[in-house]
């Protein structure tokens, strides 16, 4: 029964990538503190794991990543300011940040890929399944992934790997996932796992994104896997081990995901986001649209 699975409570969030896509700006701004209108990046992917019941969260950080700490941290001294004006909107708004979750860091230290980042959480994670959350990918609230992953770990044990159909042209950018169907349409059976496949030698369209329910087996296989794609331990390289002989840690999984996903790992991508959510802001998007349709009409 599903009941008799422990309830999945930490999550994981590597952060400890230099953000070269984004120089100068990551020069010395952590990549994930950049902006999607008015809130960094990461805390939409803090607040997608507190909504998914996961409120212990784990970043892995890495040099010059301080600014993550603190946005996560009580500022006394602007809060006390904010108090002082009265301005209460702001206040609550600075406050939402160190509310939402019991938040703990580790340094990578040596950069060795994304299988190590999720191996430096053993000692945290310890004998539990958990989740894995890529800052780069936003997943929109209203199309709850994540939770939909974590029934889906409960109902099967094993590992969740969150799946996205994409053209075949473009499954060379992304780990690659060939699946089995199961009685559920959302849901399919893993049996292997390339990392950034020729699109020749893809065996599917699947690719995975960056929501991951891992059971703990994952470490030991993380532990013995050897530097694989530019000389870093890829998660899917593990991964590709567990779907491959399930008796390790039970099987591998497949939500595939219809939603909506904004890559802001990807500067046109990024851009695209601020645009899309910014649209949709009650705030912001009655005056935002009317400017933006001006914008393309008048003046492109």
């Amino acid at each position: 029964m599903t009941q008799s699975r422990p309830r999945i409570s930490k999550a994981v969030i590597p952060a400890a990538g230099l953000g070269t896509r984004f120089l100068p700006a990551t020069k010395a701004t952590p990549k994930e503190m950049l902006p999607v209108v008015d809130k960094p990046a990461i805390q939409y992917v803090v607040e997608e794991a507190v909504h998914a019941g996961l409120s212990d969260v784990l970043m892995i950080t890495g040099r010059n990543k301080r600014p993550l700490e603190d946005h996560f941290d009580r500022n006394y001294e602007l809060e006390e300011a904010l108090r002082r004006k009265g301005d209460e909107s702001r206040l609550a708004r600075v406050q939402e940040s160190s509310d939402l979750a019991t938040m703990h860091y580790v340094r990578q230290g040596d950069p060795r890929g994304l299988g190590h980042a999720v191996l430096c959480a053993a000692p945290h994670v310890g004998d539990e399944p958990f989740a894995v959350l890529l800052g780069d990918d936003l997943i929109d609230a209203r199309d709850p992934l994540l939770s939909r992953m974590v029934d889906i770990q409960r109902k099967h044990g094993g590992s969740v790997i969150a799946l996205m159909e994409v053209d075949h042209s473009q499954i060379h950018l992304y780990g690659c996932a060939d699946v089995k169907p199961t009685d559920t349409e959302d849901v399919v059976e893993v049996t292997g796992l390339i990392e950034k496949p020729d699109p020749a030698d893809a065996p599917s369209n699947y690719a995975v994104i960056g929501r991951y329910v891992l059971d703990p087996a994952v470490f030991d296989v993380l532990r013995e896997t050897q530097p694989g794609r530019g000389g870093e331990i890829q998660l899917t390289d593990a991964l590709q081990a567990l779907a491959a002989a399930p008796g390790l840690g039970g099987p591998v999984h497949g939500v595939v995901f219809k939603g909506r996903r904004y890559d802001t790992g990807d500067r046109g991508d990024y851009l695209r986001a601020i645009v899309r959510l910014a649209c949709e802001r009650e705030d912001l998007g009655p005056d935002f649209r009317a400017w933006l349709r001006r914008y393309v009409t008048e003046e492109m």
